[in-house]
């Protein structure tokens, strides 16, 4: 089976073939490349990466407007993405992906705080945001640990909490 990789220090996030020749647009930003997948009308996946892999021009009108939205949002944070979006998901993680939606840009919560808010727990909401299919527009980079950033994409180090950090600098976030 072909691969695309991202290396994550020990650890290698790996993106099946099917997914990754799935791509409508394969764009650069600074901390990676970002797979983006489209289904007609709507945003379907984001996934993050390595810097390494090769970009791919946008396939239609829609995906080049995801993109151009991207490319603002990486020139200015306040731009707020807004793209009709496709989710699938368990009742709990759709209710944590919308409360992230609410998470203002410069801000972050812990997931203690997002797990009090929804009666959940905090490793059950640290779950919902490793599988948040579309991060960048519901904004699962804002939930950070207690102490620390916490983790990012199911990784607790490497190049996902690497695009976390800039992701939460890029946006004016500081501890």
């Amino acid at each position: 089976m072909k691969r695309d990789h991202m290396q994550t220090m020990g650890a290698e996030t790996v993106v099946p073939s099917s997914i990754a020749n799935a791509y409508q647009a394969k764009m650069k930003i600074p901390c990676a490349v970002l797979g983006i997948r489209t289904e007609s009308d709507a945003l379907v996946g984001l996934d993050f990466l390595a810097v390494s892999a090769s970009v791919l021009a946008p396939s239609d009108d829609f995906t080049r407007m995801v993109c151009a939205q991207i490319a603002t949002y990486i020139r200015d944070p306040d731009f707020v993405l807004n793209v009709p979006l496709r989710l699938t998901g368990t009742v709990h993680q759709r209710k944590v992906w919308q409360a992230l939606c609410t998470i203002p840009r410069g801000s972050a919560w812990t997931y203690g705080a997002l797990a009090q808010q929804l009666g959940s727990s905090p490793r059950a909401i640290g779950g919902a945001c490793g599988d948040n299919p579309i991060p960048l527009f519901i904004p699962c980079h804002r939930v950070v640990a207690k102490h620390s950033a916490g983790g990012f994409m199911h990784h607790a180090s490497g190049a996902p909490l690497t695009i976390k950090t800039w992701l939460l600098r890029h946006e004016g976030w500081q501890r």
